[in-house]
């Protein structure tokens, strides 16, 4: 097997950890991590895969659209609850136990025997996630490979991972140009920059305690509380007639907190917002280029490193993209991103069913 530039790319960074986000259901997120999978295993890589959420069951349980398997060589670390080894369709050995309990029970280490599919579901708290990460490596990950679930990013923070490879495709609905916006417009949010070193030095405690805190001009500390970021807008709008310069916000900013923020920049020119990082931005990127057009400025305790961008031409709802066409649109929409459709060889190969192709996605 040949080394596609996409792993090529994640060998030559020094990520440890590597997050695989779907940018919704169906956009080939499964796929792309099968692909990391086989690209470490050729490569010799010991790698070790989990899941924040379930994945590799047969049906969706959204759509109930047929699923593509996780599989698995041998070798691979999987963390993973206790049932689904039940339905395992590979032989596995139990290495570890991690008591992190789940809905399926206790969170295991095993490894895998022989090539094959799983069903993995890990720990759904970013917490039990760091823990899981750690026994992998204990087990001897030179990777930790990290599956996210519909809707939740959080395993994308670089607060659990290094680094992130988004899968999108003819799924978020519309047409090429209507997918390359809705990817862009959420790069653009996962991107915001990192914050300045003395901006990081004010707000150090904030992120180390958790909670919210505001500055004035002169740095000086009006306010630092442990409290709930989206229950934080009444706080906030105390001080809206104060000379407050800088907010810090660990956890996580909505729609409510961001009207309030919108009224502080309003009223105060210059605001520094600070956020952990773009994971834990549920806002659009017309409501961060809204803000910023207040003359405020939006910042993160943390960057996130997209490693790349896979592309899934095909919906099972209908409306999907000539797979070329969508490749080449991609790349010239995001040229400074590692952008792939690792099936290209099957969608465009004569000798290929466009059928197995689909199911495949």
């Amino acid at each position: 097997m040949s080394t596609s530039a996409l792993w090529r790319s994640i060998q030559g960074s020094e990520f440890k950890t590597l997050a695989v986000m779907g940018m919704s259901k169906n956009t080939g997120k499964t796929v792309a991590l099968n692909h990391l999978l086989a690209q470490a295993a050729a490569s010799d890589v010991q790698v070790g895969v989990s899941s924040i959420g379930r994945d590799g069951e047969e049906q969706d349980q959204v759509f109930l659209v047929p699923k593509p398997p996780v599989l698995v060589w041998p070798g691979t670390l999987v963390a993973t609850a206790r049932a689904t080894l039940q339905r395992a369709k590979v032989r596995v050995k139990l290495i570890d136990a991690t008591d992190i309990a789940s809905p399926m029970g206790e969170i295991v280490v095993v490894k895998a025997l022989e090539y094959g599919e799983m069903e993995i579901a890990g720990a759904s708290r970013g917490s039990d996630q760091i823990r899981v990460i750690a026994r992998l490596r204990q087990c001897g990950a030179a990777m930790v490979l990290l599956d996210g679930a519909l809707g939740r990013s959080q395993h994308a923070s670089p607060a659990i991972a290094d680094g992130v490879v988004v899968a999108t495709g003819a799924a978020l609905g519309g047409g090429i140009a209507d997918v390359l916006r809705k990817t862009r417009d959420r790069l653009a949010i996962l991107g915001i920059a990192r914050a300045d070193g003395v901006t990081r030095t004010r707000c150090e405690p904030v992120f180390a305690a958790g909670g919210v805190g505001v500055w004035n001009q002169q740095g000086e500390s009006l306010f630092q509380g442990q409290i709930a970021t989206l229950n934080a807008g009444q706080t906030l709008s105390g001080f809206i007639e104060k000379d407050v310069a800088t907010i810090a916000l660990s956890g996580a900013v909505g729609r409510r907190l961001w009207q309030v923020l919108c009224a502080m920049a309003t009223r105060h020119p210059g605001l520094t917002v600070v956020v952990a990082d773009g994971t834990r931005m549920f806002v659009e990127a017309t409501d961060l280029l809204a803000m910023r057009k207040l003359g405020a400025t939006v910042l993160a305790w943390r960057s996130i490193h997209v490693r790349g961008i896979t592309l899934n031409p095909f919906s099972p709802m209908g409306g999907s993209f000539d797979a070329e066409e969508f490749l080449t649109a991609a790349r010239v929409a995001f040229s400074g991103y590692e952008v792939s459709d690792v099936l290209l060889p099957c969608r465009t190969d004569q000798g290929y069913a466009q059928r197995a192709c689909s199911v495949l996605n």
